[in-house]
């Protein structure tokens, strides 16, 4: 990488969003501002060094910040975990998600982010911000509500509204508003600006008498190994693997969705290994978990980031920042911190996505189910039932496959679905089906009885399946697919198999079906003519 000064001025204004929002994460998942700032610090380089994305900024992120404190709040029942220090659990959490992600990268299962689909990634993020922005209204507006689900959380803040501080309210949706405003100008830092009057705020104008709460002190400690017992490990490792799967599910959205926007390469499993060890050195540095976040990676985009030194730099600026003025972060407003977190999650409240989904009726009520999953269940428990839900909807989709009739359109070789070609016909005497999806145990022997039933139903004496969509066969399936021939065979009628491939071919041969295997063919019009002559 050649030292770009762009980079440089990009860096800074990028840690005017990292520290506003890693203060505010900090407060969101229950630890001091310190560990924030340690992991931006320590896992932006770490990442800087292993990473290849030139935009990603790696820091504490909202859905990693709330389900952290959802996991270190689920310990609180847990026998083992009693007198265990807070901060303790969350270090052994991060550092069971760096290794969690260098595991994944060395046996190269980076195509796992996949079985968390876009729509419920679209319905978790629009759930997790709904609940995020409910948590930060109560130091928004200066009162106490109780937490835990939903339906304690929200009742719980409409009491407590007439004990609104009324000073407290301005200024943070004084803050909100002018954060919110700045977004049409890109170029001017918002947030950076609104701590900057928080500061000065907090400073000048007396805060302790108006009852308006500040953010602390925010200091950077030397490490110190300070482990829970190693009786809680299997319990740990079960809180941390949701954690690292939405965070990559989240960082790799950000990287590929840039990388492609430029035209850069990415490697999932490379990604997951800069992940890995970002995290254990966010661990080392007693941080937080770290992911590369959507709002940072764009910021880190729009100001014109050339090569990861941006976020570099801007991890560097932090470290300056958290050294030299701490004593006035201290004076920021919580009021303003919780200001920046609502505005830094605006943007998944758009309903956009998801009315996208209802329009082309694909996957909307999955997405739905997702989002009120998660205000329902909890932050942890609604991603796994988000991801139960991705994985179910997969394994019903490849259970329930449909069932085309072809024919064929006038004299071409192209055979269609009947149902959707009116011009398409069937021909003489041959009856030709297709599954539109792959052949696997968990649909074969479904899906080939009701073929059978279709092929039974109709007069044609010769039958064509259409196998295009199984590269492969395994045993379930080729057991199916013999009785599926010779209950047609009992009847009179004569199998043959089209767009076979040769993997399919070499596993009938090797099953002692080298009759079927031969009278087999490479296309639909061949296996026609063939079953006609």
């Amino acid at each position: 990488m050649r030292l770009n000064p762009r980079d440089l001025l990009t860096g800074l204004a990028v840690a005017g969003l990292m520290l506003p929002e890693g203060v505010a994460y900090a407060g969101l998942a229950g630890l001091p501002p310190g560990r924030a700032l340690a992991a931006g610090i320590a896992g932006g380089l770490a990442y800087a060094l292993a990473g290849r994305s030139r935009f990603a900024v790696v820091s504490p992120t909202s859905s990693s910040a709330a389900i952290l404190a959802a996991a270190i709040g689920g310990l609180a029942t847990n026998e083992l975990a009693a007198g265990v220090d807070r901060g303790a659990l969350a270090t052994m959490l991060v550092a069971l998600v760096g290794v969690i992600f260098l595991v994944l990268s060395a046996f190269r299962l980076g195509s796992l982010s996949a079985f968390i689909s876009r729509p419920v990634l679209h319905g978790f993020a629009f759930g997790l911000a709904i609940t995020i922005i409910l948590k930060q209204l109560p130091p928004l507006l200066g009162v106490h509500s109780p937490g835990g689900p939903i339906w304690t959380m929200v009742p719980g803040l409409i009491a407590a509204l007439p004990r609104v501080n009324l000073p407290s309210a301005a200024i943070g949706l004084l803050a909100l508003g002018a954060i919110l405003a700045l977004r049409r100008l890109p170029q001017i830092p918002g947030a950076l600006l609104v701590i900057l009057g928080g500061i000065v705020l907090g400073s000048t104008a007396a805060p302790e008498l108006w009852h308006i709460a500040l953010a602390g002190p925010v200091t950077l400690t030397m490490p110190s190994i300070d482990l829970p017992p190693l009786s809680l490990l299997p319990r740990l490792f079960q809180l941390a693997a949701p954690i690292a799967l939405i965070l990559f599910a989240e960082s790799w959205g950000t990287m590929r969705s840039l990388a492609l926007k430029h035209g850069d390469p990415m490697d999932a499993d490379r990604e997951l290994g800069a992940l890995g060890l970002a995290n254990l050195a966010a661990a080392v540095a007693q941080g937080m978990p770290v992911g590369a976040g959507f709002s940072a990676g764009s910021a880190n985009e729009a100001a014109g980031a050339t090569s990861r030194i941006a976020a570099a730099a801007g991890s560097v600026a932090v470290l300056l920042l958290a050294l030299f003025a701490s004593g006035w972060i201290a004076r920021i407003p919580e009021a303003v911190l919780a200001a920046v977190v609502i505005a830094a999650l605006t943007h998944a409240l758009s309903p956009a996505p998801l009315r996208r989904l209802f329009q082309i009726r694909r996957d909307g009520w999955i997405a739905l189910a997702a989002a009120l999953g998660v205000l329902l269940l909890g932050v942890l428990n609604g991603m796994l039932a988000a991801i139960a839900l991705s994985v179910g909807h997969l394994l019903y989709a490849l259970a329930h496959p449909s069932i085309s009739a072809l024919g064929r359109i006038g004299q071409s070789h192209d055979f269609v679905d009947i149902a959707r070609h009116e011009d398409a016909q069937a021909p003489l005497d041959v009856a030709i089906f297709r599954p539109n999806a792959p052949l696997i145990f968990a649909n074969a022997e479904g899906t080939l009885r009701a073929i059978d039933q279709l092929a039974r139903a109709s007069k044609a004496p010769l039958v064509v399946l259409s196998l295009e969509e199984s590269n492969d066969l395994d045993s379930t399936a080729i057991d199916a697919l013999s009785e599926f021939a010779q209950g047609l065979s009992a009847i009179g009628k004569k199998l043959v198999l089209a767009r076979a491939h040769d993997r399919v071919r070499d596993v009938l041969v090797a099953a002692g079906l080298g009759d079927l295997a031969s009278h087999s063919a490479y296309s639909v019009a061949d296996a026609v003519q063939q079953a006609q002559t």
